[in-house]
């Protein structure tokens, strides 16, 4: 159940965040993302419309957990950076706003059916099948979010698609376009070439002491070493607390009728309907005319289930006889609510009127969910108790640490008030060191900073993950230094000899090139080194070097029978001598089914092309003021 709620939420998570709140992060990718507090004061105004401060926190975080998501179960959340990602949620936010209100401008609107029937349809907060308001509230939970905020999230991403729909979908292909693609996806080209090789050349060069030393004369200044630190530091473990806690028989009454509580709470009940919708054809006295009618027939033994497929206008649960799932309170709007829960196990409702229209409501077999003895419950129980006993005395000693360390010169009176051990790092770069405190990025930050290393006093409490705090010291500070040249030496010369390398490729690539234009046979020209003959190779061949494959099909097509002829640099740094011999576009047509899926990539890819044209000139028009 657990993890189907983990999976489940890592979904919506997708959907919601990806597919709506940060709209515009497909532009920067989330490479570029490498510890965010949402405390900044950063709301914006579009066209006179607030983004409040609440949207833009619950923006950030939210996509603050969509990234730790993607990261993997061992992220980091310090590689995440704090500006870059609220200036990014506050863009995209910006952009949100002027999608939706150009939806509201062109009259668009999602009703709270709609919405109502996306959240019963969602395989997500189904268990077996059927909607479950537990697990609907259970996923949400897991990612912040109430059902209220879903809702709203909902109707803000499908008003936000009917625009893109609206737009993407007038775009079009010609069947120009299509041969087009087509050519270029099935041309084929025939070539031969012959590698000079990097490291044979590196071989063949000479670099000298003195020329070592003339290149270590002219970058002398740059040949540095890294700065380093050596730290001291304190870290509170909440696994090492963990071994501390005892927990007692009273704890775990106490904690058992907490349980015995939240059972008698949840009450949920299986429920169906059938809907009589009120609109434009029906009006009220005729549904309710309708509702009625068919309660008769269900009082005179009709089978519910049948009669709902057959009568309801609810297209979300008509096809499952009316069934809603398993449900408790909070989901359903009041009167239905209301109707619902004062419902004995099998009955059914007289016509109940929401804004939907008239249900007819029924209630199926109560199901009690019966509590675990405490017997059954005590292991489980120990463990929530002891998490409880653990979280609390890690709050209190986290505040004895700040306090403590605050005011001490060193870190032996918190490693003494504490009963934590200092221990000594290696030294490390502004790149980081080698365990898991000087890796993270906010300990290189603090270590690297002018008050660590300048006033020599303790850090503020480094939070590593929600397990671990760190305090640290600086205990050596070790700033750049020119390095000698022996230091230096043979990464001097290595590079050179590379440098010396690729001028001698160069030299003979441009000799058995222009060999080659003047008529000279390419097994001639190689001189005994082996030559490849590639014969219709196509684009996506998985077994050519990647950088050669590029440049073969970047060069021009042979004339007259003449060879096109280039070099191309191989992924290793050797060069490739290429004589390019034919191109071929195969003349096959293609099947309808063929030419449909080009046409819909086609038009898709032109439909995205003027939908993200179409924002860029909704932003060009929008007055955004950032407060």
């Amino acid at each position: 159940m657990l993890q189907s709620i983990r999976d489940n939420s890592q979904s919506i998570v997708a959907k919601i965040i990806v597919g709506l709140i940060i709209v515009t992060f497909a532009l920067f990718g989330v490479e570029s993302l490498v510890s965010l507090t949402a405390g900044s004061d950063a709301p914006a105004t579009v066209n006179g419309e607030e983004i409040t401060q609440q949207e833009f926190y619950q923006a950030t975080e939210l996509q603050r957990r969509q990234l730790l998501s993607q990261m993997g179960e061992n992220a980091d959340p310090t590689l995440l950076d704090e500006n870059l990602i609220q200036n990014m949620v506050l863009d995209s936010l910006i952009e949100q706003k002027t999608l939706l209100l150009a939806a509201q401008d062109q009259g668009l609107l999602i009703s709270d059916r709609m919405i109502d029937q996306m959240i019963v349809s969602t395989p997500d907060f189904q268990l077996d099948g059927k909607f479950s308001a537990e697990q609907f509230e259970a996923v949400l939970r897991n990612v912040g979010l109430t059902p209220l905020m879903y809702r709203d999230l909902m109707r803000k991403e499908r008003l936000i698609q009917q625009t893109k729909n609206a737009i993407e979908f007038s775009a079009f292909s010609t069947s120009g376009a299509v041969e087009q693609l087509v050519a270029l996806d099935r041309q084929t080209r025939s070539f031969s070439y012959f590698p000079l090789s990097l490291e044979q050349a590196k071989q063949s060069v000479n670099v000298t002491d003195a020329e070592v030393a003339a290149r270590y004369e002219e970058q002398k200044d740059s040949l540095l070493t890294d700065e380093q630190v050596v730290i001291e530091y304190i870290l509170l473990d909440k696994l090492a607390l963990r071994d501390t806690i005892s927990v007692s028989e009273d704890d775990l009454r106490a904690q058992y009728d907490q349980l015995l509580a939240s059972f008698k709470a949840e009450e949920q009940r299986p429920v169906a309907h059938i809907l009589v919708e009120i609109n434009g054809d029906v009006d009220e006295a005729a549904a309710l005319a309708k509702a009625n009618d068919l309660k008769a027939q269900l009082d005179a033994g009709v089978d519910f289930a049948e009669l709902a497929k057959a009568e309801s206008d609810d297209i979300g649960s008509a096809a499952s006889g009316g069934d809603l799932g398993v449900n408790g309170k909070g989901v359903f709007v009041s009167e239905f609510e209301d109707a619902m829960f004062a419902l004995d196990a099998g009955a059914i409702s007289e016509p109940v009127k929401t804004e939907f229209g008239y249900h007819v409501i029924k209630v199926g077999e109560l199901s009690e969910k019966t509590p675990p003895t405490f017997a059954e419950a005590k292991f489980d129980l120990t463990d929530e108790a002891t998490d409880n006993k653990v979280e609390a005395l890690y709050v209190e000693k986290l505040e004895q640490l700040a306090d403590v360390s605050f005011s001490s010169g060193d870190l032996i009176e918190p490693s003494e008030v504490l009963d934590i051990a200092i221990e000594t790092a290696a030294p490390f770069s502004r790149n980081g060191g080698d365990n898991a405190v000087t890796e993270n990025k906010r300990v290189i930050d603090a270590a690297f900073s002018a008050e660590l290393i300048q006033d020599g006093v303790n850090s503020a409490p480094i939070e590593l993950d929600s397990d671990r705090t760190v305090v640290i010291r600086v205990k050596e500070h070790q700033p750049p230094r020119p390095q000698a040249l022996e230091e230096v030496a043979q990464l001097l010369k290595e590079t050179l000899q590379t440098e010396k390398a690729a001028a001698v490729l160069k030299e003979q690539a441009d000799a058995a090139v222009a060999a080659l234009q003047e008529g000279s046979d390419i097994n001639t020209v190689a001189a005994g080194r082996a030559v490849s003959n590639e014969e219709n190779v196509s684009r996506t061949a998985s077994e050519i070097d990647p950088a050669l494959l590029q440049q073969v099909f970047a060069m021009a097509k042979p004339v007259a029978g003449k060879a096109t002829t280039g070099t191309a640099e191989l992924s290793d740094g050797s060069l490739a001598v290429v004589s390019l011999t034919g191109v071929t576009v195969p003349t096959a047509e293609i099947s309808a089914d063929e030419q449909r899926f080009i046409e819909g990539f086609l038009q898709s890819r032109v439909g995205q092309q003027e939908y993200q044209g179409a924002v860029e000139v909704l932003k060009d028009a929008a007055v955004v003021e950032k407060l």
